[in-house]
C-alpha cells in the first residue's frame, strides 16, 4: 500500500502541471478510482503543502506549490482579503527565494490588489504569477472601471494623460478615507518594472525614469490590467524604497513628477492653468524633483506660476528639476530668479 500511495503522489505531482482543472479526472482513470477517492488523494496532498487549490468546484485549479507558475480568477466581493489572497495562492510559490523578494513581492502584491478590490468597481479579479529564468512577473487584471478614466472623473480632468500624472505623483487616491495613495507610488519603485494599461494607454515605471504610449490589445477591454516584474537575484530591500522618499518629520516627503503629462504632447507649456493643474496636490510634499523629460519648450507664465508664485505661497517646499533642455533650463533659471 506504501508504494502504491507513493506513485500516486509521484503521478500528481508529475501530473498536475499539464492537467491543473482535471488532475482529479485523470488519477481516476489512471487507477481506476472513483472521482471521490481520486479527489482525498489530491486534497491531501494540498494539506501537505506540495499543492495549491484556487477556485471552487467546476473552476478548480491545483497548482505545484514550487512551481514557476500560478493563475486564477476571483469573483470581487467585500469580503474578498488581499492578505488571506497572498498567504494561500502566492506565497507557497516563492518561500524558496530571499526574503527581500518575498516581501517586495508581498507588498506590491497586497497593495495592488486591495486596490482592485477597494476602487476597480468590477466583479472579476485575475491574478498570474510566471517564473522564467531569473525574472518573476505578477499580473493583476480586472474588469472595472479602469484606474485612468476613475482618476480623471475624480478630478474633473481634460485627458487621461493628466490621470496618469496625478497617480503618478504618489499620496493621490479617489477615496483618501480606506487609502493614502501611496501603495502604486513605492510599488513602482520597489520592482524593476512596473507597467499599467487602461483605457488603451500603457504607462511605464522602469529605473527611475517613466514612458506612456497609445496601446491597444485585442485580448483586453474595460477594467485595468498591471504588470510588475522584478529581478529574482535583487538585493533591494522595501525599506531602502522608502528611506528614498522619506523624511523623519513627515514621512513620505519627496516625489518625483512627470511634467510632460501634464499637457498633450503637441501642446507647449504656456499656461498658469497648465501649470496649476501640474501642481495639484505637491503641497502635500517637502521635496518635489519636476522632470522635464519630453518637454520641449515652457513660457514665461508658467515658469512663474511654478517656480515663484507656488514657491512663494510654500516657501517650506524644495523643488528642484531634472532633464530639462538648455532651452527649457534657461526659462526657469530666468524664471525663478528672483526668488
Amino acid at each position: 500500500m506504501q508504494e502504491n500511495q507513493g506513485k500516486i503522489t509521484e503521478y500528481i505531482l508529475e501530473e498536475v502541471i499539464g492537467h491543473p482543472s482535471d488532475i482529479v479526472r485523470f488519477l481516476a482513470n489512471k487507477f481506476g478510482f472513483s472521482r471521490q477517492r481520486a479527489h482525498r488523494y489530491v486534497a491531501r496532498e494540498v494539506e501537505k503543502g506540495n499543492l495549491i487549490k484556487v477556485g471552487r468546484t467546476k473552476e478548480t485549479r491545483y497548482f505545484l506549490a514550487r512551481s514557476n507558475h500560478i493563475e486564477f480568477g476571483l469573483k470581487i466581493t467585500p469580503n474578498l482579503a488581499e492578505d488571506r489572497v497572498w498567504s494561500q495562492y502566492i506565497k507557497p510559490i516563492l518561500l524558496r527565494y530571499p526574503e527581500n523578494v518575498q516581501r517586495i513581492c508581498a507588498y506590491g502584491f497586497t497593495e495592488i490588489f486591495n486596490n482592485v478590490v477597494d476602487h476597480s468597481e468590477g466583479t472579476r479579479v485575475f491574478v498570474d504569477l510566471t517564473i522564467e529564468g531569473d525574472e518573476l512577473t505578477i499580473i493583476i487584471l480586472d474588469n472595472g472601471i479602469g484606474i485612468f478614466q476613475k482618476i480623471q472623473k475624480a478630478l474633473k480632468l481634460e485627458s487621461i494623460r493628466e490621470a496618469i500624472l496625478h497617480l503618478s505623483k504618489g499620496k493621490f487616491t479617489t477615496d483618501p478615507t480606506k487609502h493614502t495613495g501611496e501603495g502604486i507610488f513605492f510599488t513602482s519603485r520597489m520592482f524593476d518594472r512596473f507597467s499599467i494599461l487602461s483605457d488603451n494607454m500603457f504607462y511605464t515605471f522602469q529605473n527611475k525614469d517613466w514612458f506612456l504610449s497609445s496601446e491597444k490589445r485585442e485580448d483586453f477591454g474595460r477594467g485595468t490590467y498591471i504588470r510588475m516584474v522584478l529581478d529574482l537575484n535583487t538585493k533591494r530591500m522595501p525599506k531602502d524604497v522608502f528611506d528614498q522618499y522619506s523624511d523623519q518629520e513627515i514621512g513620505f516627503g519627496k516625489t518625483f513628477v512627470a511634467v510632460a503629462l501634464s499637457a498633450d504632447p503637441n501642446d507647449p507649456h504656456v499656461s498658469r492653468s497648465q501649470a496649476k493643474r501640474l501642481l495639484i496636490g505637491l503641497d502635500k510634499f517637502k521635496y518635489v524633483v519636476l522632470d522635464f523629460k519630453g518637454v520641449a519648450s515652457v513660457d514665461q507664465s508658467f515658469v512663474d506660476e511654478v517656480f515663484r508664485v507656488f514657491k512663494n505661497e510654500h516657501p517650506e517646499i524644495n523643488i528642484q528639476y531634472i532633464n530639462a533642455s538648455e532651452e527649457v533650463a534657461s526659462m526657469i533659471k530666468r524664471g525663478s530668479a528672483g526668488i
